[in-house]
């Protein structure tokens, strides 16, 4: 696989974003379909708002709460539009494609936990024996399968998954009574990880351009063989010292045999913020994989490319960088290694997308009472969430890309009269446009600054929307 610049096509004859996302969502009763594509509309131009200040009256509100606790509502049909759409846009772009896998929570302060769920029991202040006292904290989990392009543009979520706890006990205290390798893996909350996998690989319907990334939670010997079942590639973070070869060893013994091919340098940040360019010393090789002893009557062993990279001298104020890459892809080369370091690095992109839920969309700060409703409403940030990451980094990814790509002839005729050009562009091409909207949320678009981030497009966003609001207020008024 060699990396190639990517430009997707997003169907500008779509009359908006949201007709797009939502083109393929069919639910119960086509007035749910209005609902929907009313309320996605609300949210997107309120980001960060609550429900009741997104839609602005009794009646909307009132609405928005009977969609989200409707029993014939689910988050798997509010998303099947976007799903759908992710796939046009995943069948418009050529060459391989990361499909970035990783689990938030979601926490809620509420005096009952029992109508969400349990996360974790933290422990809070100090009772009178002076001990911490134990905490409930109310909340959710979501395991998200987001879809991006090697250039770093989010094309989509293609899979996702929310689910509850009834109780909590620490993964301590669970050790103590069993061995977690011996358990199937379909009783553990990590099958989601097999289940995104299949979900995003089907929904893409390709999956031989398809690199599922991981960090050290999806070293899991059941989820390489899924990957090999489905005829798909995997690059994940090990953490695991797996037996290799005939059994007598493991895979740190044949990777410290291994010699250094290539040096990677990369940027760290040490304790005080200062960054740094290190060199890392490069290993790859090809090793014959065990299964754990417990499962090996289930699983076969696999021929998996181990990479390791190492930071070469021991630095003062912070932690040394050490990768451990696991992968059934093609590593013939110092260059295909370094390509798949590459990869990996933008697996913290969805970080950044889990970031802009919670902070942009202020997930955690809904009030809603149930489980089931927080899921349907999260639903509605996600398609939000993703269509500002989006737009911040198809400005950098595309920056000659069309404006009617992602704004109406309304919205881009408001912002060439609210922000008035600094000199005479080259052309009004989306980057343009894109770089008045976060001049609206706070960009000072000064010489030197970077460019534009989340932070700063979903401000501007909600100004330009408060400005079509107001535009059209006027023009209904006479």
């Amino acid at each position: 696989m060699v990396l190639k610049k990517q430009r997707v096509d997003c169907g500008a004859d779509a009359t908006s974003w949201i007709d797009r996302e939502l083109a393929a969502c069919e639910l119960a009763d086509a007035r749910l379909d209005a609902r929907l594509l009313t309320l996605l509309e609300q949210i997107g131009d309120a980001v960060g708002e609550s429900v009741p200040m997104a839609c602005q009256d009794w009646a909307n509100t009132k609405a928005a709460y009977r969609f989200f606790s409707n029993e014939r509502v689910n988050e798997a049909d509010i998303l099947a539009g976007h799903f759908q759409a992710t796939k046009d846009r995943f069948t418009a772009t050529r060459g391989p494609i990361l499909v970035l896998h990783d689990t938030t929570e979601f926490s809620f302060q509420r005096a009952n936990p029992e109508k969400i769920g349990i996360i974790t029991i933290a422990h809070g202040r100090k009772g009178k024996d002076r001990r911490p006292k134990p905490r409930t904290v109310c909340g959710m989990l979501m395991h998200s399968s987001l879809v991006l392009t090697t250039a770093g543009l989010p094309l989509g979520l293609a899979a996702i998954k929310f689910w509850t706890r009834k109780k909590f006990k620490g993964t301590d205290a669970l050790k103590k009574k069993i061995n977690p390798t011996r358990v199937p893996i379909a009783e553990k909350e990590s099958v989601r990880w097999l289940e995104n996998l299949k979900q995003s690989t089907a929904t893409l319907g390709d999956p031989g351009r398809c690199v599922h990334i991981g960090d050290r939670e999806s070293d899991i010997y059941e989820l390489f063989c899924t990957a090999n079942d489905v005829d798909t590639y995997f690059l994940f973070r090990t953490c695991v010292d797996r037996l290799a070869g005939d059994g007598s060893h493991t895979v740190s013994v044949e990777m410290e045999e291994a010699k250094v091919r290539a040096r990677y340098r990369v940027e760290a940040r040490d304790a005080n913020g200062n960054i740094e360019l290190v060199d890392l010393d490069v290993k790859y090789a090809k090793v014959h994989v065990l299964p754990p002893i417990g499962k090996q009557k289930e699983y076969p062993p696999l021929d998996l490319t181990l990479i390791h990279a190492t930071e070469r001298k021991t630095p003062k104020n912070r932690e040394r960088i050490e990768w451990k890459l696991i992968t059934n892809l093609p590593v013939r080369s110092r260059q295909e290694a370094i390509e798949k370091m590459q990869w990996y690095e933008l697996r913290w992109k969805i970080e950044v997308f889990h970031k802009i839920l919670k902070s942009g969309c202020r997930a955690e700060d809904s009030k809603l009472r149930t489980a089931e409703r927080l899921v349907n409403l999260i639903a509605v940030f996600c398609i939000v969430s993703w269509r500002i990451f989006w737009m911040t980094m198809l400005n950098r990814a595309d920056p000659d890309a069309s404006p009617s790509l992602a704004l109406t002839p309304a919205e881009i005729a408001l912002l060439d009269k609210l922000v008035p050009d600094k000199t005479k562009p080259t052309s009004k091409s989306l980057a343009h446009y894109i770089n008045k909207i976060a001049r609206l949320g706070g960009y000072l678009d000064r010489a030197k600054d970077p460019s534009p981030g989340n932070m700063v497009i979903w401000r501007g966003l909600q100004r330009l929307a408060a400005a079509v609001f107001g535009a059209e207020a006027i023009e209904n008024c006479g």
